[in-house]
């Protein structure tokens, strides 16, 4: 809706000052949008898919050398450009469709989960890409279910079913949380999970391997204290230490809030 390919049934929305209802086509000269799949010709070469988007944007032929020349070899595609796009890697696809969406230097760019079928090394490949963007002036705006990417974004807003919970920046957002991290390392920790889930100050608990995630809530004064002595009486002995909070607290704490 934000690219202009939907028309909003209700509401207004505004993109770099101009109404996404009364001028899509506006908006789509200014903008780069990439898909969560893969969406450019796996039967083109690296190049032959290059410049079929260069002529959607109507570059001129001048403009279409440069422009491409330089995308290749900003995102390291130079040395593919006859190799068909259906047989590059996941991490090249990527590079080839953020090329692609670029080549008529858009003012922002629409990213929608740009990493969620890579590798670790080539997301964050990619988002130093990404900051460089950045730092040459294009704002970014990025959708993602990874919680590490969501902590390198200067801004953050949290969706639960289409509806605004919570904005502001991972700093901010983590300092304000309602919440105090307990963490518990214990061989029993599922055991002690079962235990904690119910527990009148206990928010949730989230297992990682060995370790238990505990949100207590912010009212009570020595949570580390309470849940050991909890655990005291049911005969548990565990290591617990309060820490600070990520986003993945934020998240959970944010969307627990509203259902309830």
């Amino acid at each position: 809706m934000l690219c202009g390919l939907l028309t909003p049934t209700a509401g207004s929305a505004v993109v770099m000052g101009m109404d996404v209802r009364e001028d899509p086509e506006a908006v789509k000269r200014r903008i780069g949008y990439m898909t969560q799949q893969f969406s450019l010709y796996e039967d083109l070469s690296v190049l032959e898919n290059l410049q079929f988007m260069a002529d959607i944007y109507r570059l001129s032929r001048r403009q279409c050398k440069e422009r491409i020349d330089a995308v290749l070899y900003r995102f390291q595609l130079h040395d593919k450009t006859s190799q068909l796009a259906g047989t590059l890697s996941g991490g090249q696809r990527q590079r080839l469709a953020l090329s692609a969406v670029t080549l008529h230097e858009p003012d922002l760019l629409f990213l929608d989960e740009p990493t969620s079928a890579v590798d670790p090394e080539s997301r964050r490949q990619f988002w130093e890409f990404l900051f460089e963007m950045v730092e040459g002036g294009t704002s970014i705006l990025v959708s993602t279910h990874f919680m590490d990417e969501a902590e390198r974004c200067h801004g953050l807003a949290i969706l639960d079913h289409g509806l605004l919970v919570v904005s502001g920046s991972p700093t901010d957002l983590k300092s304000s949380l309602r919440a105090t991290i307990v963490e518990i390392e214990a061989e029993e920790s599922r055991l002690i999970r079962d235990q904690l889930v119910g527990l009148e100050p206990v928010i949730d608990v989230t297992q990682l391997g060995t370790r238990l995630h505990v949100l207590v809530d912010q009212t009570v004064a020595n949570p580390a204290e309470l849940i050991a002595g909890q655990l005291r009486i049911l005969g548990y002995s565990p290591d617990l230490r309060i820490v600070p909070p990520n986003l993945e607290d934020v998240f959970v704490l944010s969307t627990l809030n509203r259902k309830s």
